[in-house]
């Protein structure tokens, strides 16, 4: 069984037992989570689409890690203006285990 959720603006097809980092969720480590954005809920062959929710369908999560991605360089130039900007950026997330899912 398989299921698309919504967090963090973003959409992510996950899978009972499987690790993802997603966008930072103010919650502890070792704490349990609800996400009930869920767009689609999938086995085998059917599928059951949301409009845009599907109604009373559930993934369950645990909060496992926070942390930071890796730096992103940013570098602006304008040649021949004597003008360079060096510019670095990490962004911040969760990483969460889906426990199950209930759709």
């Amino acid at each position: 069984m398989y299921a698309v959720i919504k967090t963090g603006g973003k959409q992510y097809k996950v899978v009972a037992g499987e690790k993802l980092k997603v966008e930072q969720i103010p919650a502890d480590i070792g704490s349990e989570l609800t996400i009930d954005q869920v767009l689609a809920v999938g086995e085998g062959e059917s599928i059951k689409f949301g409009a845009p929710l599907v109604e009373g369908a559930k993934v369950l999560v645990t909060v496992v890690a926070h942390g930071r991605h890796d730096k992103v360089k940013i570098f602006k130039m304008r040649r021949r203006k004597h003008y360079q900007k060096h510019q670095g950026h990490r962004q911040n997330y969760t990483e969460i285990q889906i426990v199950s899912i209930n759709g």
